[in-house]
């Protein structure tokens, strides 16, 4: 699972590259884990490292 650390900005690059439409931003990102499929794009091409892979 993926999860959001505090140093989040919500800059939006995680949820132009989720493919499931699982991320929102609002002042910062929040996944829905419904839809989110573990692919861990998000993690990869966040700019700030504010997502991990748990």
């Amino acid at each position: 699972m993926v999860r959001v650390k505090d140093n989040c900005v919500g800059c939006g690059v995680c949820v132009a590259f989720c493919k499931k439409r699982a991320l929102k931003t609002y002042g910062r990102a929040y996944i829905n884990k419904e839809l989110c499929n573990n692919c861990n794009i998000c993690v990869k091409y966040c700019p700030i490292n504010a997502l991990e892979a748990e």
